[in-house]
């Protein structure tokens, strides 16, 4: 970093000498992990290219589509590049989805039914899952529950997946049909899950049930790796294109990929059976859609870089932090344990300040729907949620863990971390 910017970042944002000493030290620290990320990157945009491609996208496919959107051969064009990309049978690409939870959210009502157990071999979901399976006290719904179907939850052993458990469960209760895998931390204290780990869960599971569905909710995962979970065996993934995927240009929406027969049902929860994807107009998104998934291999590589100096530099501050900045990582969330309400909050206040949009807004915990905690969130983002952006957010609750995530470049999300971190030392 130059003096000038050195003096500029203590001048427009009072960020102390202290914190800038830790940042001298931390971006050395981090150089070596950073070459790792440029060998991921370039792989997973040739992948990405030859994709676009092989399907011989072209101007015609930024189509404009309306009423029921029959025909629309950009729609259906791009979920072919997914299926490609994930090397699966069947992708489903929309706009519809209003975000990753909803994409899950259909991906499981459509492949469940009454009597069918789900098993979470994770621990506890994300918190908006809850409602979707039916685990709060809210009554009547329309979770998984209320429509019969069962759920059991196997606790984790060490931050690692039982699989011993989890085999001798699946062998016990015959009416598992789905085994749910999340790859991401959520607000969890643990490492996102490696694919190598996950391969080993699926090949675990159809060890006892061939037919099983592996699910896997993929989220802040993508192009983290050069394999994605279908590679290993996952029969059906979903996220959200405000994540990684959507390389800060998508401006809405989640994708569903897998065996063709698990994503057509899923299809039908998006609309209906019988129409499922093949209706659905697209409001211009499509150059967009096609834009963003082009750049996401090197935006998440940013995002990923962001992710690794924080964990360094707020290491040096005296934090503990999850990954550590050596670990090999599968998602693009870094937690921060603060053990303190206040040094959370002005953590997440300061992210909010470094944002380009709404830089002057106040961020204040508030009951969020879909949330059990009150929960405070940082998102000065060009997209409304987009967390590929720089973004954080916490769960008012102990140990008061802190999780960012995003940065469109590295440049940003170092920038935003440190007039983050100066406001808590």
């Amino acid at each position: 970093m130059l003096d000038i910017t050195k003096e500029y970042l203590q001048k427009k944002y009072k960020i102390n000498s202290k914190t800038i000493g830790l940042y001298d030290i931390a971006i050395k620290d981090v150089q070596s992990e950073f070459e790792k990320l440029d060998e991921v990157r370039e792989y997973n945009q040739l992948k990405v290219l030859t994709a676009l491609q092989d399907e011989r996208i072209s101007e015609s496919h930024f189509t404009n589509s309306s009423g029921y959107g029959y025909g629309d051969i950009g729609r259906d064009s791009l979920d072919k590049v997914y299926a490609r990309i994930f090397n699966c049978e069947s992708a489903l690409v929309r706009p519809h989805f209003v975000n990753g939870t909803h994409a899950i959210g259909a991906a499981l009502f459509g492949n469940l039914r009454p009597n069918d157990t789900m098993l979470s071999v994770c621990g506890t979901p994300y918190d908006t899952l809850h409602n979707i399976i039916g685990i709060t006290n809210k009554k009547d719904i329309g979770s998984l529950k209320d429509f019969g179907v069962k759920y059991k939850q196997l606790e984790l052993n060490n931050s690692k997946v039982d699989i011993d458990l989890m085999k001798k469960t699946m062998i016990s209760d015959k009416s598992i049909k789905l085994v749910h895998i999340q790859r991401s931390t959520g607000y969890g204290w643990r490492k996102a899950l490696l694919i190598s780990e996950i391969e080993e869960i699926i090949k675990a599971a159809k060890s006892i049930n061939p037919n099983v569905i592996c699910f896997v909710d993929n989220c802040y995962g993508e192009f983290i790796e050069t394999t994605e979970p279908t590679d290993v065996g996952a029969d059906l993934v979903a996220g959200s294109l405000i994540k990684n995927i959507g390389g800060g240009i998508a401006p809405t929406g989640g994708y569903i990929a897998g065996k063709e027969e698990y994503v057509v049902q899923a299809s039908y929860r998006l609309t209906i059976p019988g129409i499922g994807g093949e209706c659905g107009s697209t409001f211009g998104v499509m150059r967009s859609l096609f834009q963003g998934l082009f750049l996401a291999p090197h935006v998440t590589m940013e995002a990923l870089k962001g992710a690794i100096f924080c964990a360094r530099i707020m290491e040096l501050a005296g934090f503990d932090v999850l990954p550590k900045y050596t670990d090999k990582r599968s998602d693009i969330i870094q937690a921060i344990k603060f053990g303190n309400k206040e040094m959370l909050i002005n953590f997440i206040k300061g992210i909010q300040a470094g944002s380009p949009i709404d830089s002057f807004a106040q961020c204040e915990p508030w009951d969020m729907p879909g949330y059990e905690d009150k929960v405070i969130m940082a998102a000065g983002a060009f997209i409304q949620g987009a967390s590929i952006e720089l973004s954080a957010d916490a769960p008012i609750r102990e140990p008061y863990i802190a999780y960012l995530q995003g940065g469109l470049t590295f440049d940003h999300a170092k920038i935003g971390i440190l007039i983050a971190l100066s406001k808590v030392i």
